[in-house]
Parts: structure tokens; C-alpha cells; sequence
């Protein structure tokens, strides 16, 4: 059997010269390196198709999904490893948006790569292609990429007659741990309208998403959220953590993750500040385009929670296909689940899921203190309800911050007496 030619994209130079060796000592010399995703598709054009190409995600520049994308197309590579430091779930997720553009995957490991696992994913090729001279893949996705994408408006910026944006105001809820600490805060949207006084979401949600405004609402949300996370980093010295609802069509927007990170970057934050909660829904439906851009806001710092977990459609599946870090559980499972067994043991099976997938978990909807100990017998989640705090207006929130801090409220039993 011929030698096999292989493609390293990494940017770290020692483990760069790690994988060569390994390589070397797998019998495979026939080898290309680049430190750029530019180089790598260089060194194709110039050098010709390689077997296979082993691709890190996290690069200075143009990232690993890049090259993937690069190779969907120009078919340069018969077979992809997908080498990466990023949580096990990037890694997961990378590999199935690969699949889905009909690449060959042989696996993925986490950096520092070993040797044994390498040669097994290089004996597996090899096995392979002396059974059939081209492995079965999946079919071919094609990338939509739309040139009309929807932009976030600036503040104040009116849409529509009925609904100027700058009515759209956010409360928020806290979020904390069971010992009392404030893990962050939830943005929940609200209209002030000039006539009918405070708005809930229910009561014009729907009418927004037929209008159209979802997507306008929802960026200046995020605007709001992130003003809020800078405020309290300029004034505490540390952001505040914030989650931001998003709607699953606003993430086929080929710039989504772009802007977001646009965003961040405006306000001097990272990107560990902002979850982005992705409501489960039947309309919910993988694509590329998604999956891309929710890999490329994870491997960036973002956290991204799949919302009322359990209440839509084919929850396990997105699970696993997208790279969550983060399940809500529902209110409507919390509610008096200290009388009703059932909902303690959905709760109880979902933080055991969640612990064995490594995924962080909110518990929202905790409104009294019987449930608020119900949930303390389960686990240690992050919590949230009306038993820690409704949601309030910035400078309300902020003055509840800084009481909890002159009275110590950092306790399990401050808690419990509320």
C-alpha cells in the first residue's frame, strides 16, 4: 500500500513538530504543515490532495471550521481528523457539522494529542481504504449562505409604527448558586408602552414574531444585556455574567456569530460573560450554518444553554448535535415538585444526565421555599425564581446587588429563611 500524505493545520509550533513525529513514526512522511488556514490551502493548491488532513480548530486568524468548510467543497482531503483543546462537545460538534458536508471524519482528540490514538485513527483509515476504494460518507450539504442579512438596529432606532425600539426595555432576573453566590442574571424583555403601561412578553411576543421584529428585538436585547455586563465591570471590576434569549432562526444568519462577537468586542467583555439561550422548539432544525456558527461562538468563550429543556421537540437529539453547555430545566417542572414526585424525578434524571455530560444546569421557576429545598436535595444547580428575586430594572437590580453584599447574603440559610 502506498504512503499516506497528511495535512497538519496548527499554529503552535511544538505541537506542530509533536504531531510530525508521530506521524514519522507511524511510517507517514509524505507530510504538509501550515500555521494558518491560508497556508494549509496553499499548500493544496500548490502540493495536491492529501489522504488526510488533521485540522486544530483554535487558530490565530481563520479557524479550523474555515478549512473544514474549505475542504466540503474542494474535496482536498479524502478524510478529516478534527484536533482541538476545546470541551469534548466543540470537538463532538465539529465533527458532525464535517459529516453533514459529506467529509470522511476518522475522530477527534483533545490536545496534547497521544500517540496510541493517533495510530489507531491511521490504522482505521487504512483498513478502510483496502476494503473499498472509497469509504461510504453522508450526503453533501450544501452551505446557504445569504447575502441579505438582517443587521442589528442601533438604539432608538424606530421599528415600525407601532413598535419603536426604544420602548423594548430588560429586566432582569438573578441566578444564584445554592450557597447564595449571584452566578449572573437572565435578560427578559419588556414593552413600556406609552398607553397600556409595562408589558409582559406574553402579551406582544407573538405579534413581534409575526411582524417581523424578532430579530431587531432580540439585537437590542443583547445590546442592553452586554451595557449591563460592562456597567457593573467598570464600577465592581468584574462583568456581570448575562444570558440573552435567542431565537433559532436569528442563527441561520450567516453573520451571527460575527456580530455577536462584534458586540462583545465593543464593550471590552469576554466571551464567557454571554449564554445564549437557544429556545427548544420543533422549528428548531439543525443546519450547517447553525451548527457552525454556534462551534465558532463555544470555541470563542460563549455559553450556550438549551431553554426549557424537556418541553420541545427531540431534546436528547439537539443534546448532543449542538454544543450546549448549559440546560434550563422548566419552571412548569419545579412548581410544587416538593409535593409531586413526578416532577422531582424529572428534575433528579436531568441533573444526573446533565452531570454525566458535564453540562451546567439552571433551575428556573423556583418559587417557594419547599421547592427551593426540594431542589437543594437534588443537587447544587444554579437556581432561579421568584423565591431569590423577581425580575427587576437595571438600577433596581443593581441596588439588590449591593444589599446583598452590605448584608452578607451569601448563605444556604439567608436563603432558606426568604
Amino acid at each position: 500500500m502506498r504512503s499516506l500524505s497528511v495535512l497538519i493545520l496548527e499554529d503552535n509550533a511544538f505541537q506542530l513538530m509533536a504531531l510530525h513525529q508521530m506521524l514519522n513514526a507511524n511510517q507517514v512522511f509524505n507530510v504538509l504543515t501550515a500555521g494558518s488556514v491560508e497556508a494549509a490551502k496553499q499548500s493544496l493548491t500548490n502540493r495536491g490532495s492529501v489522504d488526510i488532513a488533521i485540522c486544530d480548530l483554535q487558530m490565530d486568524g481563520p479557524d479550523g471550521l474555515e478549512l473544514i468548510r474549505h475542504l466540503a467543497v474542494t474535496r482536498q482531503a479524502r478524510a478529516l481528523i478534527i484536533l482541538s483543546s476545546n470541551e469534548r462537545s466543540v470537538l463532538d460538534g465539529a465533527a458532525h457539522l464535517a459529516r453533514e458536508q459529506g467529509i470522511w471524519v476518522l475522530g477527534s482528540l483533545q490536545k496534547p494529542a497521544s500517540a496510541m490514538a493517533l495510530r489507531e485513527l491511521l490504522e482505521g483509515y487504512r483498513a478502510c481504504v483496502q476494503c473499498a476504494d472509497e469509504p461510504s460518507s453522508p450526503v453533501t450539504v450544501a452551505l446557504r449562505l445569504s447575502q441579505e442579512d438582517v443587521r442589528p438596529f442601533a438604539p432608538g432606532q424606530g421599528v415600525g409604527e407601532t413598535a419603536p425600539l426604544e420602548q423594548w426595555i430588560a429586566h432582569y432576573q438573578p441566578k444564584v448558586s445554592l450557597d447564595g453566590a449571584l452566578l449572573g442574571v437572565e435578560a427578559l424583555v419588556r414593552w413600556q408602552h406609552p398607553r397600556h403601561g409595562l408589558l409582559a412578553p406574553g402579551s406582544f411576543i407573538e405579534a413581534v414574531e409575526c411582524a417581523g421584529f424578532i430579530e431587531p428585538l432580540t439585537w437590542h436585547m443583547l445590546a442592553l444585556a452586554l451595557t449591563l455586563s460592562s456597567r457593573v465591570q467598570h464600577e465592581q471590576g468584574e462583568p456581570l455574567p448575562v444570558a440573552v434569549n435567542i431565537a433559532p432562526s436569528m442563527i441561520e444568519q450567516e453573520d451571527f456569530a460575527p456580530q455577536v462577537l462584534a458586540l462583545l468586542a465593543r464593550f471590552g467583555l469576554p466571551a464567557s460573560v454571554l449564554t445564549l439561550e437557544v429556545v427548544e422548539s420543533s422549528a428548531l432544525q439543525v443546519s450547517t450554518v447553525q451548527l457552525e456558527a454556534l462551534l465558532r461562538l463555544r470555541m470563542q468563550g460563549c455559553q450556550l444553554s438549551i431553554d426549557d429543556f424537556g418541553t420541545g421537540a427531540s431534546n436528547i437529539q439537539r443534546l448532543l448535535q449542538l454544543p450546549f453547555s448549559e440546560l434550563k430545566i422548566p419552571a412548569e417542572f419545579v412548581r410544587c415538585m416538593a409535593v409531586d414526585g413526578r416532577k422531582s424525578a424529572v428534575v433528579a434524571g436531568a441533573l444526573i444526565m446533565a452531570r454525566k455530560m458535564a453540562l451546567n444546569v439552571v433551575v428556573e421557576g423556583v418559587e417557594t421555599l419547599s421547592d427551593y429545598r426540594a431542589v437543594q436535595a437534588l443537587g447544587q444547580p444554579t437556581v432561579q425564581g421568584y423565591h431569590i428575586a423577581r425580575p427587576m430594572a437595571e438600577e433596581d437590580l443593581l441596588q439588590w446587588i449591593d444589599q446583598r453584599k452590605s448584608a452578607g447574603l451569601r448563605s444556604t440559610h439567608a436563603l432558606a429563611d426568604r
